[in-house]
Parts: structure tokens; C-alpha cells; sequence
């Protein structure tokens, strides 16, 4: 995962310290609800692998959590082509490349991040934090919903923050990833990191994470046509 350090400050800042309800579904998922998970897991068992041989965990994480499967299986296709022992310069790991600052944050020991399925449910508990964090309106569409997230997975959620007040304040849609991906080409302009809407100075990594969205969003909605 190109997960900045940006991404990991924000949630300390803002959440002071692992979200309890993340924490307590990690230790669900693994622990103390194995009964469902054996039941879901003899469900997923009988359905064909469609996307990738790791569908039935991608369903069972996804179900579990609230999260669409075949959002992260785009993701893990993006991050990692479904490898799951890539390791990247960076020190992510995995299939969903998630770093051990990361696991941290989550209470999840990082030797663990080798675990495939802990390395996914990581995945899927980073998405759902990122969605409270940026507290999207319940009638945001559920394109721009995704592309919101998934910039915040990306580049760090302080970023897109800083993207969406620029927005809000020159009048544009702060809930629209059409604008939002505007201002945040914008931050790599001194005219606008200096602005009093920017906490989290200048970004330079715009193009980047604008072709991680439009790559990842396009695999998506390709699986969404296989499953």
C-alpha cells in the first residue's frame, strides 16, 4: 500500500488513539466470534473463486465488515497483483501492502502482517476509519464515496482534508472527487499549501494518487461485472 505517513498522523490526531470499535472487530473476527466465521467460511467455500483465489477470505472480511469484497480485491490487484509476499522498499507488506505502522495503530501485532487474511481485515479496518474520518454526507454517491476513501488510502486522508476545505471555502463541492481531486493538484501550488484550509502543507504526490483512484476504481467496476 502507498500509504503516507500523512495518513497515519491524521488518524492519530484525530481518533488520539486505536479506534476501539476497530480494535474490538479485529479481536472478534479472530478470536471471539470463530463459529461464525466457520459458518461463513463453509458458505464462501462452495462459491466458484471468480476474481482471485483469495475471493472467500475477500468475502468474508467484506461481510463481516461492512465492506464491498471486490473493492479490495481491485485494491490488492493495484497494490500488490494478488502477491502475497511482496515487501515493498517502504516496508509494506503483503497483499494489500499494509505497513506496520499500520498494524500498530490497529493493536495487531506485526509479525502478523505476513498472515494473509490478517494482512486483508487490516485492509478492510484502515477503509472503514478512513470513511468515518472524512464524515461524507449520507447522500454522497457511492462513486464519489469510494474515490474519497480510496484518495484518503492513498495519499493520507489529511491531504484530501486539506483538498475538501479548499473546496468548500472557493465555493466548489468539498463532497465531490471531481473538485477534490482539483484542490489537490492545487497543493503543490504555494498559492494554495499556504492557505489558512491547509494543515497538512504542500502535496506533491496528486498525479500518483489520481491514476491509484482511476486505476483501482476501473478494476473495480470490471469485477463488479464478473461477481
Amino acid at each position: 500500500m502507498i500509504l503516507g505517513l500523512a495518513t497515519i498522523s491524521a488518524i492519530e490526531s484525530i481518533s488520539g488513539r486505536p479506534h476501539a470499535t476497530a480494535a474490538s472487530i479485529y479481536q472478534a473476527g479472530v478470536e471471539d466470534t470463530q463459529s461464525m466465521v466457520d459458518e461463513q467460511m463453509a458458505v464462501t467455500a462452495e462459491l466458484p473463486c471468480i476474481i482471485s483465489r483469495f475471493d472467500p477470505i475477500m468475502r468474508r472480511v467484506g461481510e463481516e465488515q461492512g465492506q464491498d469484497w471486490r473493492l479490495m480485491s481491485a485494491i490488492a490487484y493495484s497494490e500488490s497483483r494478488f502477491i502475497e509476499n511482496l515487501v515493498s522498499s517502504q516496508g509494506a507488506a503483503g497483499i494489500m501492502q499494509i505497513r506496520p505502522i499500520v498494524a500498530r495503530h490497529f493493536n495487531v501485532p506485526v509479525e502478523k502482517l505476513s498472515d494473509t487474511e490478517t494482512n486483508i481485515r487490516l485492509a478492510s479496518m484502515l477503509l472503514g476509519e478512513l470513511g468515518r474520518m472524512l464524515r461524507l454526507p449520507a447522500e454522497v454517491s457511492s462513486d464519489d464515496r469510494m474515490k474519497l476513501i480510496l484518495a484518503s488510502y492513498n495519499a493520507g486522508v489529511g491531504h484530501v482534508q486539506d483538498a475538501r476545505r479548499l473546496a468548500r471555502a472557493e465555493g466548489a463541492n468539498p463532497n465531490s472527487w471531481s473538485d477534490v481531486s482539483r484542490y489537490l493538484k492545487l497543493k503543490a501550488d504555494p498559492t494554495y499549501y499556504n492557505k489558512e484550509e491547509v494543515r497538512n502543507g504542500r502535496f506533491t504526490g496528486s498525479g500518483q494518487t489520481l491514476s491509484y483512484v482511476e486505476e483501482v476504481m476501473k478494476k473495480y467496476y470490471q469485477y463488479c461485472k464478473l461477481a
